[in-house]
């Protein structure tokens, strides 16, 4: 296995990890949170949008089976980029669009693909570009919560949408 991880925030983080969980390649998603400015975090604290950090999925995937830039190309398809602080009617900074990196190289796809894709949008990505830093793991009752859950109104307005159109579009990519 060669193995990578990038941290990506698109919105509440049980659609995105709900999503990644289903892709051929993924060999983990762990829902969490990044980008803050104080120390330690938790679901009450980062919705009040007063710890800076972004609901993220930590997802773990092998290169030899799914490309970074695949990855990519997913996660710019089931999220609005171009939103500030916001997806749907989830909004503040714990909801923006963010890609945490972890090397250059990664950096240096995210570049070539932002300038591949930039123009597919009508407005401008919004999507903040930054390097990886502490990352805390969400709380137990989060994890595949989606799943777990499908009746509930949110994941059966919200996410159920977003994982046909994901799933229809990136058929070939779904795990067996």
């Amino acid at each position: 296995m060669n193995k990578e991880i990038i941290y990506l925030g698109a919105g509440c983080f049980w659609c995105i990890e709900t999503i990644f969980s289903q892709i051929n390649g993924v060999n983990e998603v762990i829902s969490g949170y990044m980008g803050g400015n104080k120390k330690g975090a938790n679901y009450i604290d980062v919705c009040k949008g007063s710890t800076g950090h972004a609901e993220v999925v930590k997802v773990v995937f092998d290169t030899n089976i799914i490309s970074f830039s695949k990855i990519l190309e997913i996660f710019f398809h089931i999220h609005d980029p171009t939103t500030l602080n916001r997806q749907g009617n989830d909004i503040g900074t714990q909801y923006r669009s963010v890609i945490f990196y972890s090397s250059e190289s990664q950096l240096q796809k995210i570049e070539e693909v932002l300038s591949k894709i930039k123009d597919k949008f009508n407005n401008k990505i919004v999507t903040e570009i930054t390097a990886i830093m502490e990352f805390y793991q969400a709380e137990d009752y989060h994890i595949n919560y989606y799943n777990l859950n499908k009746s509930q109104p949110y994941c059966n307005l919200v996410i159920s949408p977003k994982v046909e159109s994901f799933q229809e579009k990136f058929k070939n990519y779904l795990k067996n």
